[in-house]
């Protein structure tokens, strides 16, 4: 049987100074959480497009990884869609209701930087 194909692989964003903050940030979470956000990054790499629940569209080419972490937190990747990667801008828990803006800044901020 043949392996299924990525149809967007994902990549982590780097910065002009070579850093990848969305890596380093999976790094500092606990090994399950980190699990939990992994398989969901794999889901959307496989079967892109996804939909609700698992993925949302946020504003201009922006997109979110919703997970459901273990101890009642929620996790967001936000990410881009460029020449046919799924660029993985930036991570946070989210603690409130709505995306805050200066998350959804930063990741603006990022995927002009790679446009």
């Amino acid at each position: 049987m043949a392996k299924a194909l990525k149809r967007v692989p994902a990549s982590f964003y780097q910065s002009p100074s070579g850093k990848e903050p969305v890596r380093e940030w999976l790094k500092d979470l606990p090994n399950d959480d980190r699990k939990v956000i992994g398989i969901d990054i794999a889901t959307a790499e496989y079967g892109w497009p996804v939909g609700m629940p698992l993925c949302r569209s946020l504003d201009e080419g922006l997109w979110e990884i919703r997970s459901n972490l273990p101890r009642k937190k929620i996790a967001r990747v936000i990410f881009c869609v460029s020449q046919g990667r799924m660029v993985l801008l930036h991570g946070f828990i989210k603690k409130t209701q709505k995306t805050p803006q200066k998350e959804l800044a930063l990741a603006k901020k990022r995927m002009q930087e790679i446009k």
